[in-house]
């Protein structure tokens, strides 16, 4: 088994300490494993409606420039293919973009490509398509398909959304049915628990993970939309 390479002047405290945290991250290695695996093992979810969103084209300005409407069938691009829906708090309460979700949007459009070999991502917001399109033009978001919910309720029937138009982050995955059914698979939200506010779609995004081998981690560290 690899052990921790010894640099020179490490002390063997330091060595006895590296080998414990090592051998507790291959126990969480081996944990998202066992959590991956239920993900996947879930029976079959719910039949959802074919909610209707609206797509504009990345030149999009103008308030009255046309838009085309959208089915959540439509967003699957083959057979067998999984979608997967992030809910951009953007629009509604949410009058400007969430810092946050922004920082976990940049991160999609950089692997966008790459996901799109085995599955279908989109990102949906509340707010307008031209509102959404000034945005993702100032954050260079180029390989994303983005959409407005429109007059739907898909926001707040997957509970990225409340009865008083307060949004909140969310991850979705929806399969598609042979016969064209789309059924919900999966959510998650940042907020697992009473005690757990903001850490359940951490996984999703890098910068966590990179400021956690820091001696300082994360801190209460937040992200901002101009520096």
């Amino acid at each position: 088994m690899a052990r921790h390479t010894r640099l020179p002047g490490e002390s063997a405290e330091y060595l006895a300490a590296r080998e414990e945290l090592r051998d507790a991250e291959i126990e969480l290695m081996r944990h998202r494993e066992r959590v991956a695996a239920l993900r996947r093992a879930l029976p079959q979810g719910a039949e959802v409606g074919d909610y209707v969103f609206l797509e504009g084209p990345a030149d999009l300005d103008a308030g009255d420039t046309p838009v085309r409407e959208v089915g959540l069938s439509e967003l699957f691009t083959g057979p067998g293919r999984p979608l997967v829906v992030y809910h951009f708090m953007y629009g509604k309460r949410q009058t400007e973009p969430c810092p946050m979700c922004t920082l976990w949007i940049d991160g999609f459009n950089g692997v966008a490509h790459h996901v799109a070999r085995n599955a279908d991502l989109v990102v949906v917001a509340a707010a307008d398509p031209p509102t959404l399109r000034r945005h993702a033009r100032a954050r260079g978001w180029s390989r994303l398909r983005l959409l407005s919910a429109g007059d739907s309720t898909f926001k707040y029937d997957l509970g990225s959304e409340d009865e008083d138009g307060v949004q909140d982050s969310t991850v979705s995955v929806f399969t598609r049915d042979a016969d064209g059914t789309v059924r919900h698979f999966y959510s998650a939200h940042p907020r697992m628990s009473e005690d757990i506010d903001q850490r359940g779609i951490d996984l999703l995004s890098p910068v966590w993970h990179v400021l956690d081998l820091t001696p300082g981690g994360r801190g209460d560290w937040f992200a901002s939309l101009d520096y």
